[in-house]
C-alpha cells in the first residue's frame, strides 16, 4: 500500500529553524516535495537531467533518499519501470537511510547498494550509499573499501571525502591532541591530489573541525570552540589562510555542496576571531546554514550559527 501524504501545518518557528539538506537546489526541493506526495516522475526527471555530474547526483539522490516515504514511492517507480537504474540507486540509498533510522536491516541496505552498483558500474552513487552506511555502522576496513570504490569512479567526490574525514577523525579519540593525526595527513593529501579549482581544497579545514568535535567530546578540548584555542595555533592559521585564499580565487558558485564548505570555513574564521573574513562568508551563506560544524561538539547549531553571524556582521 502506498504511504499517505505527510501532515501539513508545521509551526513557523520550527520551519524557520529547520536545516534543509537540499541547500539552495530549488529543483531538488521541488522534486522532493513531489516525491513526498507520490509523484515520483519529478525525481525521475531530475536524475535524468543530472546525468553524470557525480557530485550533484550524489547530493540529489542522498537528499531524496532521506524523504521518509522515498522507499515506498521508489518501489512504485520500479513497478512502472523495472529496468530503471536511477530508481534502483535511489531505492538503495533510501534503504540506507531507513537502516540508519533503525527501520531496515543494514544487510538489506548493503545488498541493495551492491545490486544497484551492478546496474551502473561507473556510477559512484551506490558506493556513496554504502559509505554512508559503513561510516555509521561498519568497521573501518569497510569504510575504506567503500571510499576507495567511490574514488575509483570519481576521484574528487566531495561527499565521500567529507565522510572519510569524519570517520578518520574519530580514531585515537582517547589519545588527546595530536598534530600528526592521520586525518590531517589524509585531508592534506586529498587537497594536494585534487585539481586547482577543486573544493577539496577546503578539506583540511573540515578535518580540523572534525578533530575538534572528537577531542571536545572526549574532554580533551573545551566545549566552547572559540575558547578552545583549537583554531588559533600556527598550523590552524596556515590551514585556514590557505583555504580562504583558495575560496577568494576559485569560489565555486555552481558546486552543489559549496554551502557546506562555506559553513565550515565561516565557523573556522569565527573561531579564529577573523570577523571581516567570516562576514564575507556569511554574506555568501545567507540563510543556508548547515548543522555541521555549528553543532560541534554538542551545541544547538541554529543558535551557534546565528550568534556567530551576528558577531561577524556587527548586529549582535
Amino acid at each position: 500500500m502506498s504511504p499517505p501524504p505527510p501532515p501539513l501545518g508545521r509551526g513557523r518557528k520550527r520551519a524557520a529553524q529547520a536545516f534543509d539538506e537540499a541547500l539552495d537546489d530549488a529543483e531538488l526541493v521541488a522534486a522532493r516535495a513531489a516525491l513526498a506526495q507520490g509523484r515520483w516522475q519529478s525525481a525521475r526527471s531530475l536524475l535524468v537531467h543530472t546525468g553524470d555530474d557525480w557530485d550533484r547526483r550524489g547530493h540529489r539522490v542522498t537528499v531524496l533518499a532521506q524523504e521518509p516515504s522515498c522507499a515506498a514511492w521508489t518501489r512504485e517507480w520500479l513497478l512502472a519501470e523495472p529496468d530503471s537504474a536511477d530508481a534502483s540507486v535511489l531505492l538503495a540509498l533510501a534503504l540506507v537511510h531507513r537502516a540508519l533510522r533503525g527501520k531496515e536491516k543494514p544487510a538489506r541496505a548493503r545488498e541493495a547498494c551492491r545490486d544497484s552498483a551492478g546496474l551502473v558500474p561507473g556510477d559512484p552513487t551506490p558506493w556513496l550509499g554504502l559509505l554512508v552506511l559503513e561510516r555509521s555502522a561498519g568497521a573501518v576496513d569497510e569504510v575504506v573499501r567503500a571510499f576507495e570504490a567511490v574514488r575509483g569512479r570519481y576521484a574528487d567526490h566531495h561527499h565521500a571525502h567529507h565522510l572519510m574525514v569524519a570517520r578518520l577523525a574519530e580514531r585515537g579519540a582517547d589519545g588527546g591532541p595530536d598534530p600528526l593525526h592521520e586525518v590531517y595527513d589524509f585531508a592534506n593529501w586529498a587537497a594536494e591530489q585534487a585539481p586547482a579549482d577543486s573544493p577539496l581544497a577546503i578539506l583540511p579545514v573540515v578535518a580540523h573541525a572534525e578533530r575538534y568535535r572528537v577531542l571536545a567530546a572526549a574532554g580533551h578540548a573545551p566545549a566552547d570552540p572559540t575558547a578552545s584555542g583549537h583554531w588559533t595555533g600556527r598550523r590552524a592559521r596556515l590551514v585556514m589562510k590557505a583555504a580562504f585564499d583558495w575560496w577568494l580565487e576559485w569560489e565555486q558558485d555552481g558546486h552543489p555542496r559549496r554551502l557546506i564548505d562555506l559553513n565550515f570555513l565561516a565557523h573556522a574564521k569565527s573561531c579564529e576571531g577573523r570577523g571581516a573574513e567570516a562576514a564575507a562568508l556569511f554574506h555568501r551563506i545567507g540563510e543556508h546554514a548547515t548543522p555541521a560544524p555549528w553543532s560541534y561538539p554538542d551545541r544547538d547549531p541554529y543558535s551557534a550559527f546565528r550568534a556567530a553571524r551576528a558577531n561577524a556582521l556587527g548586529t549582535a
